[in-house]
């Protein structure tokens, strides 16, 4: 069985990120389990930290039902998380008890400070999984997983390189449907953020077409940003794509092991996948 672990920097990234292999994996037998390294308390206009706090942990479990997976929510502080010893510990804690075939995380530059954050503790824990002698209360691995950075649009100081390619038309109702459940995020919060709180609709259907929309709108930005590797690829129209990129600090990934962790790869094909 296919062991999946993701480090998200929030509750809902995991969502935005790499929602559609996560539908993929899951409906395939995967056993995943979604880590919010912070507790989400800091993402809202009015709502108190407690308050919140609770509310997203109670989301996070929510979505994670929707397709079978494990979702928790860690304790450290939204909006003030840094790559501390502390951060770096729980990681390698949870990588060891968990033991993944696959770790999915963000990349070490990104516009968010939690989610560079969570970026470099997972890359500071890849190598550290595998030595005895640190965090010694849980035995160390073996080998280092296969890590992948989750799909982002930035370019400074690099761009992500797609060494994945998965279009993801087949399971994108399913990536709403855990997004949904983020309601005080989607609905709320990022929706007040972007100025388009006065858009969100009332009732569950019309708000996940709403929220549908959302992602298309942040898929179609990706095809554009990403234009020159996804050309000749066999995607659906317009296109509902996410793309990873591997590690170089952590496992190698062989080709086998690319079509387990990534079933449907387009990035050496031709060939269509979910599209």
């Amino acid at each position: 069985m296919t062991r999946i672990l993701v480090f998200g920097a929030h509750p809902d990234d995991a969502e935005v990120y790499a929602g559609g292999l996560l539908v993929r994996q899951c409906r395939l037998g995967a056993q995943i389990k979604i880590v919010s390294v912070t507790d989400g308390s800091s993402g809202h206009q009015s709502l108190s930290p407690e308050r919140l706090k609770q509310i997203r942990r109670s989301e996070a479990a929510a979505a994670g039902a929707t397709v079978g997976a494990e979702y928790v929510t860690w304790d450290f502080r939204d909006g003030y998380l840094q790559p501390t010893i502390d951060v770096r510990e729980a990681v390698v804690e949870e990588i060891r008890g968990f033991q993944p075939d696959l770790v999915l995380t963000h990349r070490p530059n990104d516009y968010h400070p939690d989610h560079r954050a969570v970026g470099t503790a997972v890359q500071d824990a890849s190598y550290l999984v595998t030595v005895p002698s640190v965090c010694p209360k849980v035995p160390a691995l073996r080998s280092d997983p296969v890590v992948a950075y989750m799909c982002d649009m930035f370019s400074r100081p690099n761009r992500l390189r797609a060494d994945i390619v998965l279009g993801v038309a087949e399971e994108f109702h399913g990536l709403v449907t855990m997004a949904a459940c983020h309601e005080s995020q989607f609905f709320d919060w990022l929706a007040y953020h972007d100025k388009v709180l006065d858009e969100v609709p009332e009732g569950k259907e019309p708000r996940r077409k709403w929220l549908a929309g959302r992602f298309e709108q942040l898929h179609a930005q990706r095809a554009i940003f990403f234009e020159e590797e996804l050309t000749g690829l066999n995607l659906s129209s317009p296109p509902k794509v996410e793309l990873y990129e591997v590690s170089e600090y952590a496992g190698s990934l062989s080709d086998q092991a690319k079509q387990e962790l990534f079933p449907g790869d387009l990035s050496s094909s031709s060939s269509p996948a979910g599209s």
